[in-house]
């Protein structure tokens, strides 16, 4: 018998959405085996909205032209049934064919002329509203169903937003106006209208409903089905908080691949992000078995293997459990599926221990992207954030996410530092809570303009955190600015070490001018602005004067970057900038981290701690193609070490290595259990199982 709590043990997903000629030959036997070699225990299947691939009796929902008397979608249903596994029925209403749009005109999305907008890649279909009657009650209908028709455990919603910007359907219009008193913002992100605020809470209070109206209308059937909506990295904060904690069981979160110079650790930092503002939702990452790119759409396509290997691999081992989807059921291109089987094979072989041991850390990076700012249409760029997280993970420091409207004193507690890339947006309770958590000794790392906005985005003209820092705001950011250094001036502070006898390294390209208050350190200063042309004017007039880096130790060790290190770390990947934030933050946490693997190579670490033991993991992304373009190999990693601080009343502990599948030694050095780790390939874990004294 199935139990509300059924989407804690779906953990391996197979999706398969189908195209409208797949019902002609679609091969159910093929993809029954897929779910089994891969050890799926779930499975989401195309089910019905823009194409159904069952025999509906709704009318304007278009039925797949191939369908003829077949019902594609229940057998698959009951292939997967007879594995044993979940099912969920996929949906997609964001668009709808031309009979349906020539019907039902007031479905339809419009411009801000009234005009129904045409589907921008497939003329000939036409995009919906989810303000209007289309949303709330046709895929409503559509839902119940499917729902009533066959034995699945939840629908699943792709695009379920409907039209991406501001729709002017006359239900929407009419709405808004209704409930906030304002028309239609007449552009979207201007901070000027009144109306732009209001429609970001009204739409984000609306489409909370929506899911609401949808996930009671599936519990009406059956008590414990689920509506689950797709969501992207960012669209639970998009959601109200309190509908997302009762409805929500799971967050699926539709970031397929990487794309152009994006990092293999993003797969990752997904599960990083949801953690941050909901600790307690499993969160699952799609892998499409195509290549991802910004610009190009080759979504019938096979990404190399090893590409889709450690895109799941780094995705689960920070948490996210594995789901990979393939589009259009004909397999033209069957490469990808010895990576997909491996893959899940090792997510499932570490499950028994990974998924009973929380993921811990012990210092935290701030996620600067807060609740009420929706980015309807916009790109979700923080590269202040990318070169942080770059260069906490070439250093090797596991770090967790605490999300910046979570920040109280309660949840900083769990961490030693917290570490604000450019969170330039905190309320004074946020800074309240910063406040309390380094006057109690927490650590902190804070660069660029973080705290100089409130929650609001409304500017305080002083650092929020200006007493936290030990600085003052003399003049606002200036830039970019070209050829800027800064001269190390700190006499041996540790922020400043490792810089091979350097007089001076790169600085910002946008620089703030700060006073350091009394009782600080200033380790770096910079030197003045100089020409970088003609070659022969390269040279530095002056001496170094305003702060770039200030350090004070008041109850916790706070240091201040007063440019924007990591958005240059992220865009030029100096090293030494890498070097300045792993710095800055070894030296906030005062002393060795508790776990650490020591070696060469490009590593993702994921700690996992429970009474009995820990779980270091180390995911390898060391390849020659880290930074750009498709990894096509990965290369084993040299010798490592791993060292974990003996917890106390423990004398040693047992090690054994997770895939590999042997025991190994275990040396006690110092307070610390360490293991020495050779053939790491992909992935390994290390178990430590405690020993008492």
């Amino acid at each position: 018998m199935r139990t509300p709590d059924w989407p804690r043990t779906a953990t391996r997903w197979t999706q398969l959405t189908l195209a409208e000629d797949d019902p002609a030959h679609l091969d159910v036997d093929f993809w029954t085996s897929v779910m089994r070699d891969s050890k799926s225990n779930a499975v989401c299947l195309s089910a019905g909205g823009y194409i159904a691939y069952y025999p509906t009796r709704i009318p304007y929902h278009h039925r797949s032209t191939h369908l003829g008397g077949t019902d594609p979608f229940g057998a698959l249903v009951e292939a997967a049934r007879g594995l044993g596994m979940h099912v969920m029925a996929r949906v997609d209403p964001h668009a709808v064919h031309a009979d349906a749009a020539t019907a039902h005109p007031e479905w339809l999305a419009c411009d801000a002329q009234g005009a129904p907008i045409e589907h921008w890649s497939h003329p000939g279909i036409w995009l919906t509203c989810a303000f209007t009657g289309y949303h709330r009650e046709f895929i409503t209908e559509v839902a119940r169903e499917i729902v009533r028709e066959y034995d699945v455990d939840a629908i699943f919603a792709n695009r379920w937003e409907g039209y991406g910007g501001i729709s002017y359907s006359e239900a929407a219009q009419r709405s808004f106006r209704d409930d906030t008193g304002f028309e239609l913002p007449k552009r979207e992100h201007d901070s000027s209208d009144p109306a732009w605020p209001a429609y970001v809470a009204w739409r984000r209070r609306k489409l909370s409903e929506l899911v609401a109206i949808w996930d009671a209308a599936v519990k009406d059937l059956r008590p414990n089905a689920r509506f689950i909506p797709n969501l992207g990295a960012f669209a639970a904060r998009d959601l109200d908080a309190e509908l997302v904690r009762r409805v929500y069981p799971m967050f699926v979160v539709d970031k397929q691949g990487r794309s152009g110079i994006e990092a293999p650790w993003v797969a990752g930092r997904v599960a990083k992000r949801s953690r941050g503002l909901f600790p307690d939702r499993p969160v699952g990452l799609i892998t499409s078995v195509g290549p991802e790119h910004h610009q190009h759409r080759w979504k019938d396509s096979v990404a190399p293997p090893e590409e889709t290997r450690t895109w799941i691999v780094d995705g689960f081992a920070q948490g996210a459990f594995p789901w990979f989807t393939k589009f259009n059921a004909t397999v033209s291109d069957p490469r990808w599926v010895p990576a997909v089987v491996e893959a899940f094979g090792l997510h499932a072989r570490l499950e028994p221990v990974l998924s009973a041991m929380p993921v811990t850390a012990e210092v935290a990076l701030l996620d600067p992207s807060r609740a009420g700012q929706l980015r309807t249409g916009a790109a979700h760029t923080f590269p202040d954030e990318d070169g942080f997280y770059q260069a906490l993970v070439e250093a090797r420091i596991p770090f967790e996410f605490v999300a910046d409207q979570a920040v109280t004193a309660e949840r900083l507690r769990a961490y030693k530092v917290l570490v604000l890339a450019n969170a330039e947006q905190l309320g004074d309770a946020e800074c309240q809570a910063i406040r309390e958590f380094v006057a109690a000794g927490g650590g902190l790392v804070a660069a660029h303009q973080s705290s100089l906005y409130d929650e609001h985005g409304d500017p305080r003209g002083i650092f929020g955190l200006a007493d936290v820092f030990g600085v003052d705001l003399v003049s606002p950011v200036r830039g970019p600015v070209k050829n800027n250094y800064i001269a190390l001036t700190g006499g041996g502070h540790p922020v400043s070490d490792g810089f091979g006898g350097a007089e001076r390294i790169i600085g910002g390209t946008r620089l703030l001018g700060i006073e350091a208050r009394e009782g600080t350190q200033v380790p770096f200063r910079f030197v003045p602005d100089f020409p970088d042309l003609p070659m022969e004017e390269l040279y530095a007039r002056e001496a170094p004067d305003a702060p770039a880096v200030v350090t004070r130790q008041d109850g916790g060790r706070v240091a201040y970057i007063a440019f924007d290190v990591g958005a240059v770390f992220w865009e030029a990947l100096q090293a030494d900038h890498g070097r300045l934030i792993a710095n800055a933050v070894r030296w906030a946490l005062g002393g060795e981290p508790e776990a650490t693997v020591r070696g060469t190579g490009l590593a993702d670490l994921a700690i996992r701690r429970d009474a009995g033991g820990v779980a270091v993991t180390v995911v390898n992304l060391t390849n020659p193609m880290a930074m750009r373009g498709a990894i096509r190999e990965t290369l084993p990693l040299p010798p490592q070490t791993v060292s974990v601080a003996l917890p106390p009343g423990k004398k040693g502990a047992t090690a054994r290595l997770l895939v590999a599948e042997t025991d190994v030694p275990a040396t006690v050095r110092d307070g610390r259990v360490e293991v020495d780790l050779k053939d790491v390939g992909l992935i390994e874990v290390v178990h430590l199982t405690w020993e008492d004294r």
